[in-house]
C-alpha cells in the first residue's frame, strides 16, 4: 500500500496556517508531513520561511499521528553532532514519529550570502557521505555516542541520482527520493537502491468538484511549470490514474505538493477521493 505525505515548504504561510494544514492532513489520511530546509526562500528570497526543525518540533507538538520530516535538511547548516542530538530529541518527543531527511545542499547561493563553508557539488556530496557515518556513531554504543541512544528507529530519506549520492543510498538510506523530473530513470536506478525504498515528490494541480479545469491548470503551470514532469494536473480520477500507474513502477511513498500551496478543502478533498482509491 502506498504511503503518502503532504509536503508543505515552510513558505508564505504562518505557523498557525502550516499547524492547521498538517492537522487537516492528518485527520483526512494522510501518513506524514515534509517541510524544507533553508535560510532563504529559493527564487523567492522576499518571502518568509520558517526555520525547518523548529517547525517540526512544532507541528509534531500538535499533531498524534503523522510522521514528521523534511525534504530534505541541509547537510551543511548543522554539525552532525548536533543534528544527531535534535533528531533523537525530536524523534523521543513525538514517539518516534520523525524520519530523517538529508541532502548535500540544492541552493548554493545560500551558503554564500550567508558565510557557511560549502566547496562545490562533489565536496558537499562527500562531506554528506562522512557526516553520515558520524550519525551513526553517535546513535551508537561506542566512544562517540551520545546519550541518550535513539529508543525509536530514525529512518533515514537520502535523495538524488548521481553516482556518489546513489552509493549513500545504498549504505545508508531507508528511502530514496527520485526528482519527478528524472522520473524516467527509474526503470534502471530502482534496482540499484539496495534495501530503500522508492519515494517521489509530485506537484499538484488538483482540479476539485466544481473548479474550473482551465483555470486550475493555467494557475498550476505559470506558477509550477518550470518543474516540467514535476507537474501534474488533473481531476480525481486522473490523479489516481496517475499515482497507480507510479505504484505499478514500483514508487512506495508520495511526497505530495499542492500549487494551491495546501488549501485545506484541497488536501481533504485529494486524501477523499484520490488517497482512498
Amino acid at each position: 500500500m502506498s504511503e503518502w505525505f503532504l509536503f508543505l515548504p515552510q513558505v508564505r504561510l504562518g505557523v498557525d496556517d502550516v499547524v492547521e494544514r498538517a492537522q487537516v492532513a492528518e485527520a483526512s489520511g494522510f501518513d506524514g508531513i515534509a517541510f524544507i530546509d533553508h535560510l532563504e526562500a529559493p527564487g523567492a528570497t522576499h518571502q518568509n520561511i520558517w526555520e525547518a526543525m523548529t517547525v517540526a518540533t512544532w507541528v509534531a507538538a500538535r499533531t498524534e499521528r503523522l510522521r514528521i520530516g523534511h525534504l530534505v535538511l541541509c547537510d551543511g547548516f548543522r554539525h552532525p553532532s548536533v543534528l544527531a542530538k535534535q533528531a533523537v530529541t525530536l524523534s523521543e518527543a513525538s514517539g518516534g514519529r520523525f524520519e530523517l531527511g538529508l541532502g548535500s545542499g540544492s541552493w548554493p547561493q545560500e551558503f554564500e550570502r550567508f558565510g557557511i563553508e560549502s566547496g562545490d557539488a562533489a565536496a558537499r556530496v562527500r562531506r554528506l557521505g562522512e557526516n553520515l557515518d558520524l550519525l551513526h556513531q553517535y546513535w551508537g554504543d561506542g566512544e562517540r555516542g551520545q546519550a541518550p541512544r535513539p529508543s525509536h528507529p530514525i529512518p533515514l530519506v537520502l535523495g538524488g541520482t548521481g553516482k556518489r549520492m546513489m552509493a549513500l543510498v545504498r549504505a545508508h538510506a531507508d528511502w530514496w527520493n527520485i526528482p519527478s523530473h528524472q522520473l524516467d530513470r527509474l526503470p534502471a536506478l530502482l534496482p540499484t537502491v539496495g534495501s530503500a525504498r522508492a519515494s517521489l515528490q509530485q506537484m499538484v494541480g488538483f482540479v476539485g468538484r466544481g473548479a474550473d479545469r482551465t483555470a486550475v491548470t493555467e494557475r498550476s503551470t505559470r506558477l509550477f511549470g518550470h518543474l516540467g514532469d514535476g507537474l501534474v494536473c488533473g481531476d480525481a480520477a486522473e490523479l489516481t490514474a496517475h499515482f497507480a500507474e507510479l505504484a505499478a513502477q514500483g514508487v512506495e511513498r508520495f511526497y505530495v505538493w499542492f500549487a494551491d500551496f495546501a488549501a485545506p478543502q484541497t488536501i481533504s478533498e485529494f486524501a477523499e477521493t484520490v488517497i482512498n482509491a
